[in-house]
């Protein structure tokens, strides 16, 4: 609290005074506790009144008669809103003196006031003159506004009562077109600042200019000087409590910024909100800009349904009855350019009665004017959603035009009971520095960009999708980030999500298993564009290993492009466009291929079982990538994936190579390594053993596996011998002359076009000792990289499969391998 200055112990010397009032006053601003918004203000009111009293009696001690002059406050400061350190504004009113020259004191008064630190925002006005603020306030509406609002502070209440007058007048003049403007004004407010994750808390939506226009619009139509005394007549007393609180935790957020930052701020930053969630008391800056979102939103809400109730008394016409007859829809239901009205006095219904009226309105409606938002906010709502109304949920979800009507459940707080699960994305902050909005609005926008697509492309295969994946598309883009706000991925939290809601609304379970599918993927489109090669088939296998068709691919290519355009259409650009047109058209080509298809898909079923075991879980996420990039698809066809991930960790800590040899019921050797292996030499040394089978895995970094088995077991003295031959086959100059097996040329089929990346060898001859290792031989002369292979013998026969790296050393040179390898 400011203190009782006694001006008698002041020296004569102004600026040594200044400097003691200015003490006392930053002093004050440093102490003052803001934590209750209504106490603070009506504390830091007095303190202010007092301290420009004391101030003005100061420099005037002089002058004993204030019936000359009053001091007037405006703006928040006459509305007791002043927030900590925002400007003060008065209006200094005052009328000639034969006695005192009050200009003079005025003008020390003001000179003092700035030397002790007060922001003034100032307007000195003599009596005779205050006429010519007619003027002023009819060209600008920011001086009528700044006029309408205005308090007593001290000084000569006959003066003030004189501007009392003058105010009461100016309210009654051009009210329809001070209307217009507040309300063109706010439209381009909402433009410059809108609802954005660094809030404006003043300016934007939701904010106090919005709270301030209300009052303003108020002031005008019912000549009132606060808002409450309309209550329980024009305005609904729950409504506007819970307008007030939203209201008073603003203030309370905003003081507390002024606090952090010693000075006058309204945008709520990424570098503030740490601080600021901590002063306000909450846990963490999600539950801080929650509640801020929250308020905003009820602030927004309230100022648009009672603005544009009251607005409409002013602009009432009653020429306009008569064209009422031809938008009528129903009794009380008027339809006007695809735009639903009602009264506002309207009764209200039953939330049963509000779906089955909705389902009842032509499919073409596009909005609802805040009449019919204001209606819908006072229904009745039921303790238990019955199998009826959800019947009617799923009706209205089927909507084609779905958005309108999500976005006035949205505006009348219906949206959570319709739709629970959106009761944990209402108003959560995205703090990826990507979004811009809150998950609940960022969703909304995305959904209302599924039928306003600028895309020809895109639009063109939205258009051509069935009526059913229509519906599809809509309620992926609604629930895409349905599972933000929990700790698990988000991708996975909504897949499941959106498979329980869907089934609790009767959908189909293979909607329900698609829909699933594309949100648990969501992302998938715009990550693989942006950020891998895109011309690269693996690239273009792995990705569409995730779907089962082209309808899914499609769904989600129009998915992407709502994702991106609701948080800036600009994004959108030219090159984004551009990439993700071309993973869509290869993507469709490469379903052309039944047997990659069968593959990839695979592959992607065998990573998502590997995310789910408990070793996967503590890995780190390095590794974690790796696993998903290992390059041997025909390492997901044969093993399990318990033991695919076994052997990526194994792998993680292999510089140069490692080996196990394991001689139980038979002799198994498995090699990990990351230097060049001599297989023809290694395969030559032990071919004495019989070999029946090996497996080449490429994994990640370079590395391979290798895992040869042998028909028995090796006896214990040979073991030391293996281990001596695996060691040297590390050796690349070592060499071993091998027999040449007898494979006919028709025992062998190339085909260099297996995929974009591999070529393909399958033989299938008359199994022979030593009949691999030769292959491997002439292979390393060659310098060819196996990058997977199959290797079986059945009844006499080798069966064995090669997938060979595209390195130019394979296909080129295919010819001189088969004179080589076959008799």
């Amino acid at each position: 609290m400011i203190k009782n200055f006694h001006l008698n112990n002041f020296s004569e010397n102004s600026f040594d005074t200044s400097k003691i009032f200015k003490k006392t006053y930053l002093d004050y601003l440093k102490s003052a506790n803001t934590n209750n918004s209504k106490i603070f203000f009506k504390k830091h009111t007095r303190n202010i009144d007092k301290f420009l009293f004391q101030i003005f009696s100061y420099v005037s001690s002089n002058f004993k008669n204030n019936r000359f002059i009053s001091f007037i406050a405006l703006g928040s400061y006459a509305r007791v809103e002043l927030c900590l350190h925002s400007d003060i504004d008065i209006m200094i009113l005052y009328k000639n003196s034969h006695s005192y020259d009050i200009s003079k004191i005025i003008e020390r008064f003001v000179a003092f006031a700035w030397d002790c630190g007060l922001k003034l925002g100032l307007r000195v006005v003599r009596l005779d003159e205050i006429d010519e603020l007619y003027g002023l306030a009819k060209d600008d509406v920011t001086i009528k506004t700044s006029l309408l609002e205005s308090r007593h502070i001290f000084g000569s209440k006959r003066i003030y009562q004189n501007f009392e007058i003058f105010v009461k007048n100016l309210r009654q003049i051009e009210k329809r077109k001070f209307i217009e403007e507040q309300l063109y004004m706010h439209t381009q407010r909402l433009k410059k600042h809108p609802l954005d994750m660094q809030v404006n808390l003043k300016e934007g939506y939701g904010g106090i200019r919005e709270a301030n226009m209300l009052f303003w619009i108020l002031n005008v139509v019912y000549d009132v000087q606060k808002a409450k005394e309309l209550v329980g007549t024009k305005l609904n007393i729950n409504s506007y409590k819970k307008f007030t609180n939203a209201l008073d935790f603003i203030f309370q957020t905003r003081n507390t910024l002024h606090t952090i930052h010693k000075k006058k701020v309204d945008l709520i930053s990424f570098d503030t909100l740490p601080e600021l969630s901590k002063k306000l008391g909450f846990k963490n800056e999600f539950e801080c800009m929650s509640k801020v979102f929250s308020s905003l939103h009820t602030i927004h809400n309230f100022h648009s349904n009672m603005s544009s109730k009251f607005v409409k008394s002013i602009f009432f016409d009653k020429e306009n009855l008569k064209n009422l007859k031809e938008y009528r829809y129903k009794k009380g239901i008027y339809i006007i350019e695809n735009r639903l009205f009602c009264s506002f006095n309207r009764k209200s219904v039953k939330l049963s009665s509000l779906l089955k009226e909705l389902i009842s309105f032509p499919q073409n409606i596009n909005g609802f004017d805040r009449s019919y938002v204001y209606f819908a906010s006072q229904t009745k709502r039921p303790k238990i959603i019955s199998k009826n109304i959800k019947k009617d949920i799923k009706t209205l979800l089927c909507n084609e035009n779905l958005y309108p009507i999500l976005k006035l459940f949205y505006n009348s707080e219906l949206i959570s009971i319709l739709l629970p699960n959106f009761k944990k994305i209402l108003h959560l902050s995205q703090f990826d520095g990507y979004h811009r909005h809150p998950v609940d609005i960022h969703s909304l926008q995305a959904l209302k960009l599924v039928t306003n697509i600028d895309d020809s492309f895109i639009k063109d295969i939205y258009d051509n999708l069935t009526k059913d994946e229509k519906i599809l598309t809509r309620l992926v883009t609604l629930y895409h980030d349905i599972g933000k706000g929990r700790r698990k991925d988000h991708h996975i939290i909504g897949e499941n999500i959106f498979k329980k809601a869907m089934k609790n609304f009767g959908f189909d379970d293979e909607l329900i298993k698609t829909g699933a599918n594309i949100i648990r993927y969501h992302d998938q489109m715009s990550r693989i564009s942006m950020n891998e090669d895109i011309y690269s088939q693996k690239t273009i296998l792995n990705f569409i290993g995730l779907f089962k068709n082209i309808n899914e691919i499609k769904i989600l290519y129009v998915l992407t492009y709502c994702d991106i355009c609701a948080v800036n259409k600009y994004l959108f650009n030219s090159s984004t466009a551009e990439l993700l047109k071309v993973l869509y058209k290869k993507s469709i080509l490469a379903f052309q291929d039944p047997e990659l298809i069968r593959a990839s898909i695979t592959r992607v079923s065998k990573l998502n079982r590997i995310k789910t075991l408990p070793n996967y879980q503590d890995l780190p996420n390095t590794l974690k990538r790796k696993i998903s990039q290992i390059s041997s698809n025909q390492m997901f066809l044969r093993l399990k994936s318990v033991d695919i991930l076994d052997i990526a960790i194994k792998a993680k800590d292999v510089s140069t190579y490692s080996f196990d040899i394991i001689n139980e019921n038979y002799l198994k050797i498995r090699i990990t390594r990351k230097i060049p292996l001599n297989l023809g030499y290694l395969l030559g040394k032990l071919q004495y053993l019989d070999m029946n089978g090996m497996n080449i895995f490429k994994l990640y970094d370079e590395k391979k596996i290798f895992e040869i088995s042998f028909s028995k077991k090796a006896l214990d003295e040979e073991l030391y011998l293996i281990e001596e031959i695996i060691n040297d086959s590390f050796d690349m100059n070592r060499d071993i002359k091998l027999k040449k097996p007898i494979i006919k040329r028709k025992d062998i089929k190339i085909d260099c076009n297996h995929s974009e990346y591999l070529a393909s060898m399958k033989i299938h001859t008359k199994d022979q000792k030593g009949l691999f290792a030769y292959i491997a031989k002439v292979f390393d002369d060659f310098g060819i990289e196996i990058e997977s292979s199959k290797l079986t013998t059945s009844k006499g026969y080798a069966k064995d499969l090669l997938l060979i790296e595209k390195n130019g050393n394979f296909c080129k040179n295919s010819e001189k391998i088969l004179d080589l390898i076959c008799s």
